[in-house]
């Protein structure tokens, strides 16, 4: 018996499988020698000899493949900042929880697929604070390419940058003496846009240090703004530009204009930039760090990042235009920014749920905790264990596996959690406080104890072995 409809179904499918592809790269990572701030060049760690590193560039339902070969003397693992990683939790990349290191002079083979995502995400390293330096963008455009985004005009060009921070330092010393000491790191020397500080440092390096984003008159540019710092939110201005934010975090938001962009570490926005209006000229673009912190801690560098808008025609040696100045504290306009961030609902998309399984309250505080007997710059010569500053959530301070186990997943995989982690994380925080506050009503912070503690029940299907090489 024929079945007239199967033909145009199976057609369909064909076309859809079509559509996907495999993209597929190669990260080296090694040693850089790089000089920043007018000091003399160091050695820091990244991706392809690059600051930063490599953009990937897909499509919704694509296929990522990266081949990481670690050149450089540290561990290594890589983290996809977003990536929903259904059915690949072996590719997502956080150190000892969903795979061990990579160590020097080995590899591993990340595979995962991007499905039900477009927008603007990334990659970076996902141990010690290396990824400072190794860092780079994940761009998913949808199947259809850019004429199928839900928003208008459409953009003539799109332009990735990546806000970062720069420290005059080895930052893989500077996390291990903040360990070994107990203390909180100092800020960074300086902030970036797309791995370059711009003035006043460009007029001391033979290099140029400051990014320039060349446009054209009449033409609409999509910007996917990555904020890869490691600890900084920051504030984004054009001098005479204002902006169309479309999508966050790979989700496209109801457009929203504003001469302000505000996005957070880990976090994107992908915002529309109008250059029909402005008159060839050269135009600063400044990203300015935002300290929501009460009382002057911790240490913070109120210092501005800058790179420059420059128009066809406009004159090299002009001096560009600065956009009106952001207070390093201005709480409100952050505010108003993310609280006019609302979702875009588009046919066939899912929504929010409406039937919750588990429900949690999860507060992120710091508290205090002793001293442990491998943090070697804390410890006293009379045997006491002073107490030193301990991040947590919901007063559970998190302890990586020891690095002669397994990994976390791996240990669910083998069903055997014993000795490597428990699954007794709070659901809600000891004590109850007015979280929305300025600042605490107490001066004492809680004790905390270090523990490895896990929540809810993994989807067995999900934790199925990924592909890899090299060692576990």
């Amino acid at each position: 018996m024929a079945w007239p409809w199967l033909l145009p179904l199976g057609l369909f499918f064909a076309a859809s499988v079509a559509q996907a592809a495999v993209v597929e790269h190669t990260f080296n990572v090694g040693n850089l020698s790089i000089s920043q701030l007018c000091e003399q060049a160091m050695i820091i760690t990244a991706v392809n000899g690059r600051l930063p590193g490599p953009t990937i560039k897909v499509r919704e339902g694509d296929t990522v493949v990266v081949h990481l070969v670690n050149e450089s003397p540290h561990n290594m693992t890589i983290h996809w900042h977003g990536v929903f990683q259904r059915g690949s939790p072996w590719a997502d990349g956080p150190s000892m929880v969903t795979q061990c290191p990579v160590m020097p002079g080995c590899n591993y083979t990340y595979r995962f697929n991007v499905t039900g995502q477009e927008g603007t995400l990334w990659w970076h390293a996902h141990i010690s604070f290396l990824r400072a330096t190794v860092y780079g963008a994940l761009v998913i455009r949808p199947r259809g390419g850019a004429a199928s985004y839900p928003f208008s005009p459409k953009p003539h060009r799109e332009e990735v940058l990546l806000l970062g921070e720069w420290w005059n330092a080895n930052v893989y010393d500077l996390e291990r003496t903040a360990f070994l000491s107990g203390n909180i790191t100092g800020p960074a020397n300086a902030y970036t846009i797309n791995g370059k500080p711009g003035d006043p440092y460009s007029n001391c390096s033979a290099a140029d240090q400051t990014y320039k984003f060349h446009v054209r008159r009449n033409e609409k540019y999509l910007l996917r703004i990555i904020n890869a710092a490691l600890n900084t939110p920051m504030f984004l201005r054009v001098a005479n530009h204002r902006f169309t934010v479309v999508a966050a975090d790979a989700a496209y938001t109801t457009p929203y204009e504003t001469d302000v962009v505000v996005v957070a570490p880990g976090q994107t926005v992908d915002a529309l930039m109008a250059a029909a209006g402005a008159a060839p000229g050269r135009y600063y673009m400044v990203a300015t760090p935002y300290d929501s912190a009460v009382g002057g801690t911790p240490p913070f560098n109120p210092a501005t990042a800058r790179a420059v808008v420059e128009y066809a025609g406009a004159a090299g040696d002009e001096t560009p235009q600065l956009p009106p100045p952001t207070q390093n504290n201005d709480t409100a306009t952050a505010f108003r920014f993310l609280s006019n961030l609302t979702a875009l609902v588009l046919p066939g998309k899912p929504t929010v749920p409406l039937s919750v399984d588990t429900r949690m309250f999860v507060t992120v505080g710091l508290g205090n905790g002793d001293c442990q007997p491998k943090q070697t710059l804390c410890n006293t010569t009379d045997g006491t264990r002073p107490r030193i500053f301990s991040s947590s959530m919901n007063n559970a301070s998190f302890l990586l596996p020891d690095a002669g186990s397994p990994s976390m997943l791996q240990a669910h995989y083998d069903g055997n959690a014993s000795g490597v982690y428990t699954r007794d994380f709070p659901d809600r925080p000891p004590v109850i406080f007015d979280y929305t506050a300025d600042a605490s009503d107490t001066d004492e912070l809680k004790y905390t104890t270090k523990s490895t503690k896990g929540f809810g029940n993994y989807d067995e299907a999900a934790a199925a072995p990924g592909f890899r090489t090299g060692p576990r």
